[in-house]
C-alpha cells in the first residue's frame, strides 16, 4: 500500500529533477562553449558536430540528474515508510546470487 504513496511523489520528483538538470546543462553549456543558449537541431548556422555534442551533454546530464534524484526520493521514502517503492534485486543478497549460480559464487571475469 505505501508504495501507491510513493507515485505521486516520484512524478514530483522528475518534475524538479527536470528543473534541475535544465539548470545545470545551461551552466555546463555556458562554460564550456562560452555561449548563453546550447544549439537547436533547426539553427540553420550550427553544424552537425556541435548539435550532436549538445544533446549528447543534455542527454547525459538530464539522465544523470534524474538518476540521483530518483534514488534519494526511493531512499528518503524507505526511511520513512520502511517499504521499498520500486523492484528489489536479488543481486543485493550474496546468498540469492549464489542459490540462482547454483551454489557456486563465480569470479569477475577480466
Amino acid at each position: 500500500m505505501a508504495k501507491l504513496f510513493y507515485k505521486p511523489l516520484g512524478i514530483i520528483l522528475g518534475v524538479l529533477a527536470g528543473r534541475l538538470a535544465g539548470k545545470l546543462f545551461k551552466q555546463l553549456w555556458e562554460l564550456a562553449a562560452r555561449e548563453s543558449a546550447s544549439p537547436r537541431a533547426t539553427d540553420r548556422d550550427r553544424g552537425w558536430g556541435e548539435i550532436a555534442a549538445a544533446a549528447a551533454i543534455r542527454g547525459a546530464v538530464f539522465s544523470g540528474v534524474r538518476a540521483v534524484v530518483d534514488r534519494a526520493g526511493a531512499t528518503g521514502f524507505e526511511n520513512v515508510t520502511g517499504s521499498w517503492p520500486g523492484r528489489i534485486s536479488t543481486r543485493s543478497d550474496p546468498a540469492q546470487v549464489a542459490a540462482t549460480r547454483g551454489g557456486r559464487r563465480s569470479s569477475p571475469r577480466r
